[in-house]
């Protein structure tokens, strides 16, 4: 990835773009991306969520990363608006969100989702799960702290987040009435149904702008992966037969600047 440290800043007042990773992802994940954002005027932070990230995975399973992660994400805003050398630059009234995948999961948190955690009960019933979590519902061990949200995010993107299992209903996602450009893969994969997707936006109160991509998996919307990763890691760099990832991200990235541009004038 190329790239200047401490590159200068070119511009004042600024908007802003935070970006949330997927489950055991990184905060490399959609660097094209954010590499379209910031050439096009946006200053752009990305973060490993603690405990949830490809080289360190501890807490993956866990409730506790499902609850943190919109409070990492609003401690990166605080940072990037206060302690961040180049604060000034950001202009506080213009702030955007993206996210991907249980990324998507914490965007919709932090622009104000309130999940219902007891509602994975009839999940681990059903599906006999041994999981952290299933093991802390069955033993009664289920957050019920206040969601984290954040007012000063005016816009978000959401990409390909996972089954929700019934932790939103219309009622838990009513305060939900900003801008969203809401993106499905048309197969899926990774524990992310098509299906829950087309549900969510029927459950969102504000219509997001709605788009499926047509012959795309999940991973599709990770950042086009240099031959060294698709050695490695060839489920996160597939596509499906005939799937071009590079020409869809010129297309994505595209998309993701024009939103943006239009919600955070």
């Amino acid at each position: 990835m190329p790239g200047i440290v401490r590159c200068p800043i070119d511009g004042d007042r600024l908007p802003l773009i935070v970006v949330s990773h997927g489950r055991r992802g990184s905060f490399l994940a959609h660097t094209d991306t954010a590499a379209a954002l910031a050439d096009a005027g946006f200053v752009v932070a990305a973060i490993n969520h603690p405990g949830d990230t490809a080289k360190d995975s501890s807490r993956t399973d866990e409730f506790s990363v499902l609850t943190e992660r919109p409070a990492d994400m609003k401690r990166l805003t605080d940072f990037m608006l206060g302690a961040w050398e180049n604060a000034a630059v950001v202009d506080a009234s213009r702030i955007g969100l993206f996210g991907f995948s249980r990324g998507a999961y914490t965007g919709l948190v932090v622009i104000g989702g309130n999940p219902d955690f007891g509602a994975l009960a009839a999940f681990c019933e059903k599906a006999a799960a041994a999981t952290q979590k299933c093991q802390d519902i069955r033993a009664g061990r289920v957050p019920t702290d206040p969601a984290v949200h954040d007012p000063r995010i005016r816009a978000a993107i959401l990409a390909d987040p996972p089954l929700l299992d019934g932790l939103f209903t219309r009622e838990r996602l009513a305060s939900v009435t900003m801008p969203v450009l809401l993106w499905r893969s048309a197969l899926g994969g990774d524990g992310v149904a098509p299906e829950g997707i087309d549900a969510l936006e029927q459950l969102l109160p504000a219509h997001p702008d709605y788009r499926i991509v047509p012959n795309s998996s999940h991973f599709s919307f990770v950042v086009p992966c240099p031959p060294k990763l698709a050695e490695r890691a060839p489920v996160l760099c597939t596509d499906p037969p005939g799937f071009d990832r590079i020409a869809f991200h010129n297309e994505f990235n595209a998309a993701a600047v024009a939103f943006f541009r239009a919600h955070l004038k």
